[in-house]
């Protein structure tokens, strides 16, 4: 198991446990949990409605791939840290990040 810290679009903090041998990306773990996301183009990096800050850990989740870095281009609040919860797969290497949800890129 492992833990990633997620705060919601309101400022709401809770640490998460996910297990590492499952096959699913942060997105659908975060559905799996409640969390507001729309995932409107089912985790293919095409409608960022899936993005996210991350707060503390970059540097264990892997690089962006041109797909994410395309979408993340498009978006008003993309930041340096930002990325799609759908393109990352849980592994033991996210143990201990932090995460905050970002709008949804309809919300604009």
């Amino acid at each position: 198991m492992i833990k990633i810290k997620v705060t919601d679009r309101e400022d709401q903090q809770q640490t998460i446990e996910v297990p590492t041998d499952i096959n699913l990306n942060l997105m659908e773990v975060l559905k799996g949990y409640g969390y507001d996301i729309m995932a409107t183009c089912g985790g293919m990096a095409l409608c960022a409605t899936c993005h996210i800050h991350i707060l503390e850990g970059e540097e264990k989740i892997p690089e962006r791939e041109d797909a994410e870095l395309d979408m993340l281009d498009t978006l008003p609040d993309a930041e340096p840290n930002s990325r799609l919860s759908c393109q990352i797969r849980i592994a033991d290497a996210l143990d201990g990040i932090s995460i905050q949800l970002k709008k949804n890129n309809q919300d604009f």
